[in-house]
């Protein structure tokens, strides 16, 4: 049984669209998750305003990768994962998956950090404590939930990361000029390729690939109507786009008040729970709680949509759609979220591991791309809606760009 099917003809009505916004804000809750706090915190001590523009750019970046894996759901019917079970060969298929498997591992595990980094942060929890505490919570949200209650919960989480980080930018003072010119200008102050690589190159996760093409498939309509399919794919593009320009905001407040805090007085922050401690001398006690609450919902919001992906990629391998009332999409989401807690246990250095994740997710994100840019541009699999001659030109262009940041990435790490 497929959860997100229901058919009916949407109206070109402003209230339809609105209706339709959802799967996309599912989405964005990757693009704002710990692991990009940690790296927007650096780069706005690091350097202040300069590195806004690479924010606009992870951006758009983003809106046309994810557009393109929901184009895949809307037309085909089928999530990356049932896609790529449907065209490639079994054991090709079988090698994809599986990193793509080990990709939602790795980011759930980074989301888990997050949340108990920020419960250590509001009430002194120990970090494994907290990723138990994170975990049960999770959990139960998947399996007692339907999809449409997630969705909503998901939009409640954003909302409250969006007001957060409001009311931080109100209690700091923004040198908006600088702001403009940073969020357009390119620049590479001495030093800060790395933290340039580690936000472009972690902005587009595998897991949301996956993710995308599946949710997408809960505003279904009749696709047996061609002019349904258009109309949908429409509306689509403008929930991507809504809700990554809602990333975008997001991401660069936490860029904004990082500069016009700690870049401001020369302190230089590392860690996440380094930069709560320093905001209260700097704001006062209710800035550094602000920004705890945050990152708690960030990690939480994150987690889901962690566990969702691996559910969707495990169930695909087995050409059936995402349903937690099915046994294979139960296995793959509780398989990422045990093997994801786990791994924390053996974990010494919370921020060692935020770093190993993204070691891992810099070797198998190419492998997503490059197997969405494939099916997209197949006729066989996207008939008269397969990519044109200037999508396929620019996808390829943005797949290249992200695998060769993701690889020099990975190559800093290791040396």
């Amino acid at each position: 049984m497929n959860l997100f099917k229901g058919e009916h003809r949407p109206r070109l009505m402003a209230i339809d669209f609105f209706k339709y916004i959802g799967p996309g804000l599912l989405v964005t809750v990757g693009f704002i998750d710990p692991g990009n706090w940690a790296s927007n915190v650096s780069a706005g001590a690091h350097y202040g305003y300069k590195l806004l523009w690479m924010v606009t750019l992870a951006t758009i970046m983003l809106i046309m990768l994810q557009h393109n894996a929901a184009h895949l759901g809307i037309v085909t019917g089928d999530c990356l994962s049932e896609a790529a079970t449907k065209h490639l060969k079994p054991k090709v298929k079988n090698l994809v998956l599986s990193t793509a498997i080990l990709a939602a591992i790795s980011t759930a595990m980074a989301e888990f950090l997050g949340g108990a980094i920020a419960l250590n942060m509001l009430f002194n929890i120990p970090i494994k404590l907290g990723t138990i505490i994170i975990f049960s919570l999770v959990i139960y949200m998947l399996f007692t939930n339907s999809y449409k209650k997630i969705e909503r919960w998901i939009i409640g989480f954003v909302s409250i990361i969006g007001v957060s980080f409001i009311v931080e930018l109100c209690l700091v003072k923004i040198d908006w000029g600088a702001a403009a010119a940073g969020w357009i200008t390119p620049s590479f102050p001495n030093g800060s390729l790395p933290i340039i690589m580690s936000v472009l190159g972690a902005v587009v996760m595998p897991h949301n690939l996956f993710l995308h093409s599946e949710v997408i498939q809960s505003r279904q309509w009749n696709l047996k109507d061609e002019e349904i399919i258009i109309k949908q794919l429409k509306y689509e593009f403008g929930d991507t786009l809504f809700s990554m320009i809602i990333g975008w905001a997001i991401n660069s407040a936490m860029i904004l008040v990082a500069a016009a805090t700690f870049y401001k007085v020369g302190t230089i922050v590392t860690e996440l729970s380094q930069a709560q401690v320093m905001l209260k001398p700097l704001l006062g006690s209710g800035a550094s709680i602000i920004f705890a609450i945050a990152l708690l919902f960030s990690g939480i919001a994150s987690s889901i949509t962690a566990g969702i992906a691996g559910g969707s990629i495990f169930a695909g391998i087995y050409a059936e759609p995402y349903d937690i009332t099915d046994r294979h999409t139960k296995v793959g989401v509780l398989v990422t979220m045990i093997a994801a807690a786990a791994v924390i246990f053996f974990i010494r250095n919370p921020f060692n591991g935020l770093i190993y994740s993204q070691m891992l997710l810099s070797i198998q994100l190419p492998i997503t791309i490059f197997l969405q840019i494939h099916l997209t541009s197949s006729k066989k699999v996207m008939g008269k809606f397969a990519n044109s001659t200037f999508d396929k030109a620019a996808l390829w262009v943005i797949g290249i760009v992200v695998a060769a940041l993701n690889i020099a990435l990975l190559i800093s790490y290791i040396l």
